[in-house]
């Protein structure tokens, strides 16, 4: 970026518009000059000097743009304000509406889409040769199965 105090006197406005007639680039008449080619260009402008050719070049025509594919139109989505979602209906299964946090869910029925994960409650001292994990079904959307979630997940009385 060239910082100066150029002044556009009557010298240098005869030096741009001569060197503008031969043709020369806004980039070279800039550097002949001691100024930037956007201020040649500025200057070009509102000396109201005649339009330049574009330096890009331009062989052909543009070619146009090939036509978008047409997608293939999909099924439209069921309406989730109607009806109860996956997630609603599994955690009602879980819980349930008079259950405590951590009941079990049913052996039998696992909501779509839940993995069978086994618990990670740790047994026994993990720097010792014996330790190991328990292993068990977890509870879906819980680390542990039910009877480590009795344990990890205490409810606390509210003190008033």
């Amino acid at each position: 970026m060239m910082m100066s105090s150029f002044d556009w006197n009557n010298v240098a406005i005869g030096r741009l518009r001569s060197l503008w007639e031969e043709g020369h680039s806004t980039a070279e008449i800039g550097r002949r000059l001691g100024v930037s080619k956007n201020a040649v260009v500025g200057k070009a402008h509102r000396l109201d000097l005649p339009d330049r050719p574009s330096p890009i070049r331009r062989d052909s025509p543009p070619q146009p743009r090939p036509a978008p594919r047409a997608r293939p139109s999909l099924p439209p989505l069921p309406s989730l304000t109607s009806t109860p979602t996956l997630v609603a209906t599994a955690y009602r299964q879980v819980r349930g509406p008079e259950r405590s946090p951590v009941a079990p869910a049913p052996s039998s029925v696992r909501p779509l889409g839940t993995r069978i994960v086994a618990c990670c409650w740790p047994n026994g001292d993990p720097g010792k040769p014996g330790f190991r994990f328990c292993e068990a079904d977890s509870v879906p959307g819980r680390p542990y199965c039910d009877e480590h979630c009795i344990v990890a997940y205490m409810r606390t009385r509210k003190t008033a």
